[in-house]
């Protein structure tokens, strides 16, 4: 999970990217967003949707930094919600259940 979550950390991208990502990620639904995103018919768990979701990321923050006209702004920002939600439900999921004694 660490790892996961260190590499979704460790991207460095432009600010307004982030920012736009971080204001979108409250509305992040993982059943209607990720099939679109990843052309799958179901959602796959949280890790392996990351890995997914940097890949495709990866492609996008590709063709923002060429001079190429495939790169869709909003499909970036979209990738970047999806993966900072993913990051919340693994942590969800990793998190320790608390005990009330």
């Amino acid at each position: 999970m660490l790892d996961l979550l260190g590499m979704i950390a460790a991207l460095d991208r432009p600010r307004l990217l982030v920012t736009a990502a971080r204001f979108g990620v409250d509305d992040y639904d993982r059943a209607a967003h990720l099939p679109r995103l990843l052309r799958v018919a179901a959602a796959p768990r949280p890790g392996e949707a990351i890995l997914r979701l940097l890949d495709e990321e990866a492609l996008c923050d590709s063709a923002r930094r060429g001079v190429g006209a495939a790169y869709s702004a909003s499909r970036h920002v979209a990738l970047l919600i999806a993966l900072l939600g993913e990051a919340r439900v693994l942590r969800a999921a990793t998190r320790p259940a608390l005990t009330v004694v």
